[in-house]
């Protein structure tokens, strides 16, 4: 009979999961005087044990279950843990304790791809490296609530994980994968193996600062074949983070207050599937990260670019597989490869390199990554893609696109935190040719536009461009154009402070007309407002409130009639969106490379989904090559 392919796996540091009950009956026992002392043992003791140069500990406390503390050790060597656990029973901690469970075990990566073999080997980008050492050598956060169970994979004659092909195991990973993805930055997981070191397979350990989060994930996962037909679950453990000085608390039965108000940080052990299996505390989860989203640490929920373990699925990823460990460095860690982000040059001016190169900034703000590359932008728009596809499964992913302009190639990807650009900056610093760039943070926009004007009862709409200098006043008019530019002379705007030009657009292919003025700031422009207003034939504006978009576009000459042609495709398209009202493509009577288009919508939403849809990005993308400068984009009017 033939015997199924396993996954490769690489294994880091060993971890210790330590579930201790207090002695109540002793400790009501106890002399006032000699509680103090105690307690000061047990402090002196656990400060230690946190304070080390290989590895880390933290501390919990639990709730529910026959467990009163839980102390979570990782170290580089079984001399290290089992020294920790002696020095721990020997300890005035451990005569003021019973150990009620413990769960022994070795953080481990594991997949199901070449990549991931590749950085196990040593052979892989620095990328896909640096996640892969992030779970051998993870580090604890802080957050408030830590949940820990065991698990295991089916080994029923109908539901046999382990008799599965291994492309079939595959699948299943990256399915499972996809629930964990949507909770990055939410929950962060450890996956530790301990086939033959337990009577379960895996460990899985999750952080986070909402407990609730831990449920939903879990539960999402319950529906998902891996879990429903092939896991088994052993106890699960629910904590909340403590340090050594909250000791006192937890002798007296006093309340803890979370991080956010004494630090006290938090640990709760929940649970993927609370389900059967009941042996003591040791569980291994056959599993990859739970999260959603690429971010800094190897394990995010499933929300990093990484690989899986078989337990809980794969990792956001490039998806990997692992095999031997990694040299350990001084500190019990890997020698790792550098933080991509040194390569990359902080910059609190990331909006312009936008601009430049045409891309709208994230309507909600977020983090930027701009990087140089030697190839031509054809070249890498295949690899871009394919890491875009991957990018596309996590919510924190706002876009990753290819743009060249004045001879010059950037990979632009924009995320909702500077954590997930953190992970995918690895990725995208592998590719051939990309080397180093900015990156910073980018405030919340509203259509890539701010600074709507509130003018009242005038028939004018003002607004400023996202990172232009200057507020454009525009009064739509069904009057010929013609009859507005004899009307404008009247107006001697150009003598006014703060003037940049007017024009006079007509409506290609309609009968409609429009004044566009350019000013410093609004009060300048609020000046001609009343002027703009009696001009013949202004259009009123609707009364039951919508937004309005100005996208003004100046085209190259021998492209004009072919941007054109695109406006009335992308017009059809429009037409089909909800929430249009209509759009109408206004051209520069003196000069007919000079147009913009006034976009209506019944509500920002809607206007604010047509910046994010494809249709709008490929448009975006073609216009690259057919503009002059750089497009201006405006909410000319908003409800809101």
């Amino acid at each position: 009979m033939d015997s199924r392919d396993p996954p490769t796996t690489a294994e880091g540091w060993y971890a210790l999961h330590d579930f201790r009950s207090i002695d109540w009956d002793g400790w009501a026992d106890t002399p006032d005087r000699t509680r103090d002392r105690l307690l000061d043992e047990a402090q002196a003791f656990l400060t230690d044990a946190l304070d080390t140069d290989a590895g880390q500990s933290a501390i919990y406390t639990i709730v529910g279950a026959d467990a009163d503390l839980l102390i979570v050790h990782l170290r580089p060597t079984t001399a290290d843990i089992d020294a920790l656990d002696r020095a721990t029973q020997r300890s005035t901690l451990g005569r003021l304790t019973d150990r009620v469970d413990s769960f022994v075990s070795v953080t481990e990566a594991s997949g199901y791809s070449d990549r991931f073999e590749a950085a196990i080997e040593g052979t892989g980008g620095e990328g896909i490296q640096s996640y892969v050492d992030s779970r051998l050598y993870p580090t604890i956060p802080d957050a408030e609530h830590v949940v820990f169970y065991p698990m295991d994979k089916r080994r029923d004659p109908e539901q046999n994980w382990y008799d599965l092909p291994f492309e079939e195991r595959s699948a299943h990973m990256e399915q499972h994968g996809e629930i964990g993805r949507k909770y990055a930055g939410k929950v962060t997981q450890m996956i530790t193996g301990a086939i033959g070191f337990d009577d379960h397979e895996w460990g899985v350990t999750l952080w986070a600062d909402d407990l609730t989060d831990v449920k939903d994930l879990l539960y999402e996962m319950r529906f998902d074949p891996s879990t429903s037909q092939f896991a088994e679950f052993g106890p699960f453990f629910v904590g909340r983070k403590i340090e050594p000085s909250d000791l006192p608390a937890v002798f007296a039965g006093d309340r803890i207050a979370a991080a956010g108000d004494s630090g006290a940080g938090a640990g709760s052990t929940g649970a993927d599937d609370a389900a059967a299996s009941g042996s003591h505390g040791h569980h291994e989860s056959d599993a990859g990260s739970a999260g959603s989203g690429p971010h800094g640490h190897g394990g995010e929920a499933d929300g990093h670019p990484g690989g899986d373990t078989d337990a809980h699925g794969s990792d956001a990823h490039p998806d990997g597989e692992a095999g031997e460990h990694p040299s350990n460095g001084g500190d019990g860690r890997p020698e790792t490869v550098d933080d991509p982000f040194d390569q990359i040059e902080a910059t609190d001016d990331i909006e312009a390199v936008l601009v430049r190169f045409g891309v709208d900034p994230p309507a909600d703000g977020g983090y930027v990554l701009a990087l140089t590359a030697d190839a031509d932008a054809s070249e890498l728009n295949d690899a871009v893609a394919a890491l875009r596809s991957n990018f596309d499964h996590y919510d924190s992913h706002l876009g990753t696109y290819v743009r060249a302009s004045g001879g010059e190639t950037r990979v632009i990807s924009c995320w909702d935190a500077e954590r997930a650009a953190t992970t995918a900056a690895g990725f995208l610093l592998d590719l051939d040719g990309v080397t180093g760039g900015v990156r910073g943070p980018i405030a919340g926009t509203a259509a890539s536009a701010t600074e709507t004007a509130d003018l009242d009862d005038l028939d004018v709409f003002a607004g400023r461009p996202r990172d232009d200098e200057v507020t454009a006043l525009v009064a739509f008019s069904e009057a010929d154009p013609d009859a507005l530019a004899d009307a404008l002379t009247d107006q001697p705007f150009a003598d006014r402070a703060g003037h940049h030009e007017t024009t006079v657009y007509r409506e290609h292919g309609g009968g409609s007309a429009a004044v566009v003025t350019l000013w410093d700031e609004l009060d300048d422009a609020g000046a001609v407002a009343d002027a703009l207003d009696r001009l013949p034939g202004v259009e009123d504006r609707p009364d039951d409130g919508y937004t309005t978009l100005g996208l003004f576009y100046r085209v190259q000459p021998d492209h004009r009639e072919e941007f054109v042609a695109t406006f009335e495709t992308v017009g059809e398209t429009l037409a089909e969106m909800d929430g249009h009202r209509e759009s109408r493509l206004m051209i520069d009577v003196g000069d007919d490379t000079n147009t913009f288009i006034d976009s209506r919508w019944t509500d920002r939403e809607s206007a604010l989904e047509f910046f994010r849809s494809e249709a709008f990005r490929e448009t975006v993308a073609w216009g690259r090559e057919v503009l002059a400068d750089q497009p201006r984009h405006v909410v000319l009017a908003d409800p809101e």
